[in-house]
């Protein structure tokens, strides 16, 4: 647990209560949740939908940019992040979800396969199982998200890498996203403040993308690569600062 800005607990590993269909073949669930103080749930849900801010806060991204829109709460995006060296970076196509509840939200996707955008050579092709966010609203300015993550990164993993995903990775990402939350009501107001077409599904201006177009990625039809025996690197810092500010 770490208690400097809020209360985070994140678990990776099998959960025998959680049904096979769910499970898939042989991935594990991260599971994280986190009390956010002073952050208001539709902060938080403004904060994961807003990709160009996303862009400012997020230090693992490398690329990330929407695909097309299918209906009004829901689209195709693309996303690729860094991995701890010597891994390959990962990407992965999702479609996307969500759902607002009063003062609750959810955001949901998985993997799926577009014509326009097939695995790339320079990447390593990941399978997002099922992956969301559950933001539940404590009152005024307070909220709680609870993450679950079933992802196959494709490809057998030191063992290194599963813990420090689960044991620092994982945690410090949800603490930079607190971060994140604090600082974007003034950055919004300096960054088209009244876009957001996730609330306006009007003010939208992707492509609309036909369901017959997508078809589900299913991991077994991607490679598999084997970075099992792939050691640490000392001197990687790929994670970036806590300090990194947002302008």
């Amino acid at each position: 647990m770490w208690r400097a800005l809020c209360r985070s607990t994140c678990v990776f590993e099998s959960d025998p209560q959680i049904p096979m269909d769910l499970q898939g073949s042989t991935r594990d669930i991260c599971v994280g949740r986190m009390e956010c103080k002073d952050i208001a749930a539709e902060t938080l849900y403004d904060v994961l939908h807003d990709i160009e801010y996303r862009k400012k806060w997020d230090t693992n991204v490398i690329e990330t940019f929407d695909i097309g829109k299918l209906t009004v709460n829901s689209d195709v995006g693309y996303y690729a992040w860094k991995c701890p060296k010597p891994l390959k970076n990962r990407d992965v196509i999702t479609l996307r979800s969500w759902l607002p509840m009063g003062a609750d939200y959810i955001i949901m996707n998985y993997s799926v396969k577009h014509p326009k955008y097939p695995p790339r050579k320079d990447m390593v092709r990941a399978v997002s199982i099922q992956t969301g966010y559950l933001i539940q609203g404590r009152g005024v300015k307070s909220c709680s998200i609870t993450y679950l993550a079933q992802v196959d990164p494709k490809g057998s993993l030191p063992k290194w890498v599963v813990n420090k995903s689960s044991q620092f990775l994982a945690p410090k990402a949800m603490k930079k996203m607190y971060k994140a939350c604090l600082k974007y009501p003034d950055w919004k107001q300096k960054h088209n403040p009244h876009f957001k077409p996730w609330l306006f599904p009007e003010q939208s201006t992707l492509p609309a993308v036909a369901l017959s177009e997508l078809s589900i990625q299913h991991a077994d039809s991607l490679e598999n690569i084997d970075e099992s025996s792939l050691s640490e690197t000392k001197d990687d810092r790929g994670e970036g600062s806590d300090e990194d500010s947002v302008n």
